[in-house]
Order: C-alpha cells, then structure tokens, then sequence
C-alpha cells in the first residue's frame, strides 16, 4: 500500500520535478482544519493508484516550496507532469473530484 510521502526544498526535485509519471502533491500545514479533513482522500488515493505519485509539502516548514509555487491557501493539490504544474485545486474536494481532475492529464 503506498502511503503520501512527506517533500523537503531539498528533495523536491527528485521526488516530483524527475518523476516521469504525474505527481500529485498536496501542499498542506498542521493548523489547517481543512488540511486534516482531506488527508484520508489523499491517503486513499496514494493507496490506490499507481498511475500517479503522490507527495505531501508542509508549507510551513517549507516555506519556499509555498513561495515558489504561490501557494496562498492550503490545502492545495497541485498535479505536476513532466516537472511542470499541470492542475491546481484550492481546498477540500471529494475523491471523485480530485480523480477526474488526474484522468484529465
């Protein structure tokens, strides 16, 4: 079962920007209520597909990653494909939501 994993400044690069399959990353912090209610969505969907890498950034301990990305409200979901942002969704979604925006890539 895969399980989200957790992206520094530092291993950015290897793990989403030359990653050749999608990667779904959701730029996240401990204090968002929101964050929390759509951590079992991304969770599920890490679990349950191999067709996209998924990849969790807490924007306060990296705050450049946040920056970089102009990430202003969390939780966002950002769909990278082929190193460059792909997608954006701003708040909680439903799985089906998130999923029909990965099928469109």
């Amino acid at each position: 079962m895969n399980q989200p994993i957790a992206v520094t400044t530092d291993s950015f690069k290897e793990q989403v920007l030359r990653q050749e399959k999608p990667v779904l990353v959701d730029f996240w912090a401990d204090w968002c209520g929101p964050c929390r209610k759509l951590e079992p969505v991304v969770e599920e969907i890490a679990a349950e597909t191999d067709a996209v890498r998924v990849c969790k950034v807490n924007v306060d301990k990296e705050p450049q990653l946040a920056g970089l990305y102009h990430i202003s409200s969390v939780p966002t979901l950002m769909l990278f494909r082929s190193g460059t942002p792909a997608a954006t969704m701003t708040g909680v979604h439903s799985k089906e939501a998130i999923l029909r925006m990965l099928d469109q890539i």
